[in-house]
């Protein structure tokens, strides 16, 4: 994801690493984590002695790290990121998980992060944000706290987690001199709800979600307004899009979760979809090769509704096809609608 603290507002790719609800789901592919005690061998000779740094010290090969690609499916939702072709680390986190909401009604929770690449420790901050973010709504939506408050308040705790990391040791194990604004750790944060006939969603940063309905004659929408230099200037009226999204500060992030960030004000919105459908919630990663809300509605295989994590796996591997520029991570939720409804919440 491009994004960067407001002393060096300047791109950046996503992300990296999903995050796991206590319980687990039942399905769940990760690289074998290297730096664990025991190990296995180098992946490339097979037989080398992996060392502390991750390289194969017969071949000097890289290995795979846990966080590269991920892939979970939990009942009714899915997610995979994936650390893309360019970058040398995922630096993406999601969550997702279910909720009982006190009247007995399941309650849908995806979450994606994507850690801002100039700052120090991004993958340290996707991963604190989603699940801080997953521990809260699942608390919240479970204890009957509104789903737009819930999610709220899910942002501003995972905006406190981030925040907090300014405060710990630095890799070398020396205090932050005092400057804990300086590069510190940073990320954005999109979540969405499905409960019942309500889907709200909730962000701060530049990730988005998409509604695609199951009929594709009906239009798919964007849910999500980017914090973001070119959508700041397509509001003032200063440009349109096209001209803001093909300059090179586009993707300069406005707002994000970090010590040296401006006041957090979290996005909420809630909607009452009249249709069945998708919610796609992702990365820059993936929207930058699908930006417009049809182009995503092409890519989305007509059957995601019934394979949600056949769906992440296809839209994480469009963007690979296109570059893969950048970290991919996408979480798939389908949205069931047993009667007609209507309008906005």
């Amino acid at each position: 994801m491009p994004a960067a603290p407001p002393a060096d507002p300047h791109g950046g790719p996503p992300a990296a690493g999903p995050v796991s609800p206590p319980g687990g789901g039942d399905f769940e592919l990760a690289a074998p984590d290297p730096h664990a005690a025991g190990a296995a061998p180098c992946v490339a000779c097979r037989t080398g002695r992996v060392s502390a740094e991750g390289y194969c010290e017969n071949c000097g090969h890289k290995q795979p790290h846990a966080r590269d690609h991920v892939e979970r499916e939990l009942g009714p939702v899915a997610a995979v990121t994936d650390r893309g072709l360019r970058h040398h680390r995922n630096e993406d986190a999601f969550a997702v998980t279910t909720a009982v909401l006190p009247d007995g009604s399941p309650a849908v929770v995806a979450i994606v992060c994507d850690g801002v690449s100039s700052a120090s420790r991004p993958d340290d901050a996707s991963a604190a944000a989603a699940a801080t973010a997953e521990v809260s709504l699942r608390g919240a939506l479970a204890s009957g706290t509104p789903p737009q408050q819930a999610m709220h308040e899910a942002i501003v705790a995972a905006a406190e987690a981030v925040e907090a990391l300014a405060d710990e040791p630095s890799g070398d194990g020396r205090e932050q001199d005092g400057h804990r604004h300086r590069n510190a750790p940073a990320c954005t944060l999109v979540g969405a709800v499905a409960a019942g006939d309500l889907l709200v969603v909730g962000w701060v940063g530049d990730s988005r979600v998409y509604w695609v309905p199951d009929d594709r004659s009906v239009p798919a929408a964007r849910l999500t307004e980017d914090d973001s230099w070119a959508a700041q200037m397509v509001a003032a009226g200063l440009m349109d899009e096209q001209e803001a999204y093909a300059d090179e500060r586009a993707h300069a992030i406005t707002g994000w979760l970090g010590a040296d960030a401006y006041e957090v004000e979290p996005h909420t919105a809630a909607f009452r979809p009249d249709r069945p459908g998708v919610v796609v919630v992702c990365t820059d990663g993936l929207w930058n090769y699908a930006e417009g809300a049809q182009d995503m509605a092409r890519v989305v295989p007509g059957d995601a509704a019934d394979r949600p994590l056949h769906c992440a796996r296809v839209l994480v591997g469009h963007a690979l096809d296109g570059g893969g520029h950048d970290n991919v991570t996408v979480a798939v939720v389908p949205f069931a609608v047993e009667r007609q409804g209507a309008g906005s919440a």
